[in-house]
């Protein structure tokens, strides 16, 4: 079996795969400070909760966008699991596709592995939107090249920037109220957070679109990816395990080298 680790700034998700099948995918929040032994404890119990057997382990992948996480994360693979694991960025480590941009080596992890995987699932040109920490449009050719994209802040950062930010402004919850037009303090901020991030979706990706000159699918993965695809039409497709698919597939092809 294969553990795929997913790094991102606010969790980390551990997929287990057998062969080409997901199994299980557990979730804590990202500490950089949370050692090897403390996620192996936590590993372990929440596999043997599920019914898999950790010892049937045999490799381990890794796209992390925290360095400080991934020392620890690589740590835990080398301590308890057989191998070295593979970790997305090394220069042995092939993806199977390219950062068509300025700097590509500024590119996280996530984005080259949502680009790789979206393209050979769904096939391209295509744009995947990201809603994690920050909301993400990535933007990707026929070929599962990564062409570039734009970066927004995530609506829960946003949400919560608001609520910090405004002496009598209470913390909602992110949902779509029954109209546009709010009638008390927390419909109005609930209108405004949820169908004005409707309306940057929506108004991004035809921007996108124009400037890439050709219909392009689009594929949104993430927490809220589902939430924000039944309100609007231009999301075709949410996958959730988008992620973690690719690395298992990038380590499925690099494991034949």
């Amino acid at each position: 079996m294969l553990l795929a680790i997913d790094s991102g700034n606010t969790n980390v998700v551990f997929g287990v795969f057998d062969g080409d099948d997901f199994l299980k995918a557990f979730r804590c929040a990202n500490d950089p400070k949370r050692t090897a032994d403390e996620y192996i404890v936590w590993l372990k119990e929440l596999m043997a909760l599920n019914d898999l057997d950790l010892d049937a382990i045999s490799g381990c992948i890794i796209g992390s966008v925290v360095p400080e996480t991934a020392f620890n994360l690589i740590s835990l693979c080398r301590r308890y699991f057989p191998g070295e694991p593979l970790v997305i960025g090394d220069p042995g480590v092939k993806l199977g596709n390219e950062a068509l941009i300025e700097r590509p080596e500024q590119v996280g992890a996530d984005r080259l592995i949502n680009a790789f995987e979206a393209n050979r699932t769904y096939g391209g040109p295509l744009i995947v939107i990201d809603f994690g920490t920050a909301t993400t449009f990535d933007v990707v050719d026929d070929a599962g090249n990564y062409c570039g994209g734009a970066i927004a802040p995530g609506i829960n950062l946003s949400l919560e920037a608001l609520y910090m930010a405004s002496a009598k402004l209470p913390l909602v919850e992110i949902a779509a109220p029954p109209s546009y037009i709010g009638k008390e303090t927390r419909t109005a901020m609930q209108s405004g957070i949820f169908w004005g991030y409707v309306c940057m979706i929506e108004g991004m990706v035809a921007r996108l679109q124009s400037e890439f000159g050709a219909p392009m699918k689009v594929i949104a993965t993430g927490g809220l990816s589902e939430l924000f695809a039944e309100k609007t039409d231009v999301i075709e497709e949410t996958d959730r395990s988008l992620t973690l698919r690719g690395l298992a597939e990038i380590y499925k092809r690099n494991a034949k080298v």
